[in-house]
């Protein structure tokens, strides 16, 4: 087993936004229903439904590539609380979805093992570790009655409560996303989809936004052992700041994010247009970050068109070899935190989009907190990587479980469904084209990566940058002495320090 060691977290200044559980709206609806698959004799006729579907719609195994979906169903019997948003049976929902298409045949399915501590410490801290495995849960999250609790590594709160076999549901997820990254690195998978990860906010010793473990800086820290360069793509409702935080000073990962950005009002306020990297021009991480900030009503058309524009431009500058796109469903229309005016289609879009590069790509969760919604988008996303999105049937098939659940029996359902009026779009023509002229101007300054691939992982991403700027520093001191010793030789005199 291999273990690299912890990147530098950085840190930034935390706005005063209201918390991640904005107002009083009813965000939370229970799902009383089972959290597993029928088991025994239910179980293979069940199965048998599933297969039959996929012999007469033609899923097969794509030709020419392969895909692995990797899964812990052990994930989806946990529980953050009943009024929490955050609700690990949409993993339930959505795997039911991806059976029921029969699209596990088209597809290598692996039920992934639990990160080990070690490898969980490859990017966080032991403390923060061993007190995440020891701390007892709580009923009740302390900010509660308190408005200003003492969070040690901010845990304890309504963001991040503290539940019953937390550490366990975090190796897990961390589980998800290493066995996805080490199936692309052997060449076993080009594409890896892991449902049960992408929790993005999470940082080196704390946790942040329903997030405890950050599984994809785990994942890309893999990947970096292998490719050289892996672009990092969110496309959650929320700003990716955790794995932007975490690359922040290296030009082996450029982190890309589409998000609502409002700073005062929307978690976690970070993710400005002109927040590109560190301001020193000799820190390699400058201009490696790409924030693509984004108003409320934003349609399938407009992301579509930014989306392809960015994405388009990062890829012919910086030229990863690999991408990790995290498909947070919070942005689709009807989610209980995000407020766009996405359809599963548009969603769907930016995979198919990054599909089109033939570049290996791992496919993370991340949010969505209206579980309907989310188990349409991945299982059209999942169908999307296997190529079967057009031997799917537009209407859920009747022998899936938990069918009520969908509300619509579509696959697609309409605005007019989801929300009855689309919200208002609050993002003018004028406005993304100067967000696609900011990006372009960006990469401008983004010269070629190394290009060579790293047996060892750097063991720490801050230190790295501190010995890159002393480097700096030593060859400007040796560049000056050399210079003033040529003209030393010129004159015959010592020049003056």
């Amino acid at each position: 087993m291999s273990n690299v060691n912890p990147p530098y977290k950085f840190r930034v200044a935390k706005p005063n936004y209201l918390p991640h559980t904005i107002g009083t709206d009813p965000i939370v609806e229970e799902y009383n229903v089972p959290l597993s698959q029928p088991s025994g004799e239910e179980n293979a006729k069940y199965f048998a439904k599933c297969k039959r579907y996929a012999l007469e719609a033609g899923i097969t195994r794509p030709k020419g590539y392969s895909v692995s979906f990797h899964l812990n169903p052990d994930m989806e019997n946990h529980h953050f609380g009943m009024t929490h948003p955050m609700k690990p049976w949409r993993l339930t929902l959505s795997k039911s979805l991806v059976f029921s298409y029969g699209m596990n045949f088209a597809m290598d399915n692996y039920t992934a093992r639990p990160a080990t501590y070690e490898e969980l410490n490859s990017f966080h801290a032991a403390d923060y570790l061993d007190f995440l495995g020891t701390v007892l849960p709580e009923p009740t999250p302390r900010d509660v009655e308190n408005p200003n609790p003492e969070l040690k590594f901010n845990l304890g709160g309504s963001d991040c409560p503290l539940f019953e076999g937390l550490y366990e549901y975090c190796s897990m997820s961390g589980g998800c996303s290493l066995d996805a990254a080490r199936k692309i690195c052997s060449g076993q998978s080009d594409i890896a989809v892991a449902w049960g990860g992408g929790l993005h906010h999470a940082k080196r010793s704390e946790a942040s936004g329903f997030c405890y473990i950050n599984d994809i800086v785990l994942a890309i820290l893999q990947l970096l052992r292998y490719h050289p360069r892996v672009l990092y793509i969110d496309i959650d409702v929320h700003h990716g700041d955790g794995v932007e935080e975490a690359f922040f000073s290296t030009d082996r990962v450029m982190t890309v994010s589409f998000h609502k950005y409002d700073p005062c009002n929307f978690f976690p306020g970070t993710g400005a247009l002109d927040d590109n990297g560190p301001k020193n021009e000799h820190n390699p991480g400058a201009h490696h970050a790409i924030n693509v900030p984004l108003n409320d009503g934003i349609t399938d058309e407009q992301y579509g068109w930014l989306f392809e524009n960015v994405i388009g431009k990062c890829i012919e500058k910086f030229r990863p070899t690999a991408i990790a796109l995290q498909c947070g469903a919070d942005s689709l229309a009807g989610d209980r935190l995000g407020r766009f005016n996405l359809q599963v289609q548009g969603h769907g879009a930016c995979v198919e989009f990054c599909k089109k590069f033939g570049l290996p790509m791992i496919l993370f969760g991340g949010g969505g907190y209206t579980p309907r919604n989310v188990a349409r988008a991945w299982a059209y996303e999942t169908s999307i990587a296997a190529g079967v999105q057009d031997r799917i049937s537009p209407i859920i098939p009747t022998h899936t479980p938990w069918r009520d659940q969908f509300r619509y029996e579509e696959l697609f359902p309409t605005l007019e469904q989801i929300l009855g009026e689309p919200r208002a779009n609050k993002n003018p023509p004028k406005r993304l084209q100067e967000i696609v002229q900011h990006v372009n101007e960006q990469l401008r300054f983004v010269e070629a990566a190394p290009s060579v691939q790293y047996q060892v992982i750097p063991p720490d991403l801050e230190g790295l940058r501190d010995e890159v700027e002393e480097r700096l520093k030593e060859e400007r001191e040796a560049r000056d002495d050399s210079l003033r010793r040529a003209q030393e030789e010129a004159v015959g005199v010592p020049m003056e320090m």
